[in-house]
This record gives structure tokens, C-alpha cells and sequence, in this order.
């Protein structure tokens, strides 16, 4: 019987940078299929869950890339831009635009920082904390809705085996020195814009 190309080999496949001896190797590039890619699977999560977002705030006037902001401030509370930047990590110019849209619908403030005026701090006006305490609810009616029919312990898994993934993510990048800057975010390309 003929022996594939892949028996014929003796050299083990490559490890990715960072794997350890042992680990298993989930993808193979032989075998790639993209509808079985946790990277697309959850690409495609967060475009479902955006979605039904903005559908909800449509008349709010939000977008992503704005309601996405104002939720990290109240997590954050006030922050710089440049941390603002790092942490969403999307263009500096467009973020400034989409700043200045935040600004005129009055739901944002910012000040130069008093210890070092090169420093701008964002945080939410009374308005923008009104309006995030709703995001909460539009955010936990849509994951719940993505979750219909999981257990509580399958939510727990699933929230445990995604950190664990993004820990091998950090570290990753710790190992490789980290990204060289603010990247912008391929899902927000137009977004960022609105």
C-alpha cells in the first residue's frame, strides 16, 4: 500500500513559537479548514454580537466603535487618549475623530491632564454614564440570547477556555517582544470612521 507524503516523513512538524514539546498540534496547514479556525469562528461571533448591538442602538446614534469607547470608560473610568488607544487598539487619528463625535453628542469630556498638559484624559459626562448604564442591559440581553441553551457551566468553560487562550496570546507576545505599536483593529476599519 502507498504511504501518503506525510507517513513518508520523518521530521515532525515545526512547532509554533512558544509551543511547548508535546503540545498538541490543533491545525495543520494540510489540513486547515477556515469554518474550523477559532480565529474566524470568533471573527464571525463578534461581528453577530456588534451586530444585534448597533441594531438596538440605532436610535441612540451609536456605533460600534462609539459604544465600544464608552464602555471601556466606565470599566476604565477617565482616561488618556493614548491609553484609550492602546487598550481599543485602533488609529490614533480616527480616534480622535471619533472623540470629537463623542464629544459634541455631550456624552464624553476631555481636559488637559494638570500634570503634564501634552496629556488629554477622556472620561464620561453625566449624559455618557446615563447612556452606558443602558448599554448593559443591550449587552447582556444579546449575550444571553448568543448563549440560549448553554448550561451555566458551559458559560463558565467557555469563559474559562477563552482567557486561557488569550493568556497564550499575551504571552505569546510578551515572548516576541510585544506589538511595535497601536494596530489598527480589522474589524473596526470603517467603523472607527463612522
Amino acid at each position: 500500500m502507498p504511504q501518503s507524503k506525510s507517513a513518508k516523513s520523518s521530521t515532525p512538524p515545526a512547532q509554533p513559537p512558544g509551543a511547548a514539546d508535546g503540545d498538541i498540534q490543533f491545525y495543520r496547514p494540510e489540513s486547515y479548514q477556515r469554518s474550523e479556525s477559532v480565529g474566524w469562528m470568533l471573527r464571525k461571533l463578534k461581528q453577530t454580537i456588534t451586530r444585534q448591538v448597533d441594531l438596538r442602538l440605532q436610535d441612540a446614534g451609536l456605533t460600534h466603535a462609539q459604544w465600544g469607547t464608552l464602555i471601556t470608560l466606565r470599566h476604565s473610568g477617565a482616561s488618556s487618549t493614548a491609553q484609550l488607544v492602546r487598550e481599543l487598539d485602533v488609529d490614533a487619528g480616527a480616534f480622535t475623530r471619533l472623540l470629537d463625535r463623542l464629544e459634541a453628542k455631550g456624552l464624553i469630556r476631555r481636559e488637559r491632564s494638570a500634570q503634564d498638559r501634552r496629556v488629554v484624559m477622556v472620561d464620561l459626562s453625566e449624559p455618557g454614564l446615563q447612556v452606558t448604564a443602558e448599554l448593559h442591559t443591550v449587552l447582556s440581553d444579546v449575550l444571553n440570547a448568543h448563549l440560549s441553551g448553554f448550561s451555566h457551566a458551559e458559560w463558565r468553560l467557555l469563559l474559562s477556555l477563552l482567557q486561557r487562550m488569550i493568556d497564550n496570546g499575551e504571552a505569546l507576545l510578551e515572548a516576541s517582544g510585544g506589538a511595535s505599536g497601536p494596530r489598527s483593529d480589522p474589524l473596526c476599519e470603517d467603523d472607527c470612521e463612522d
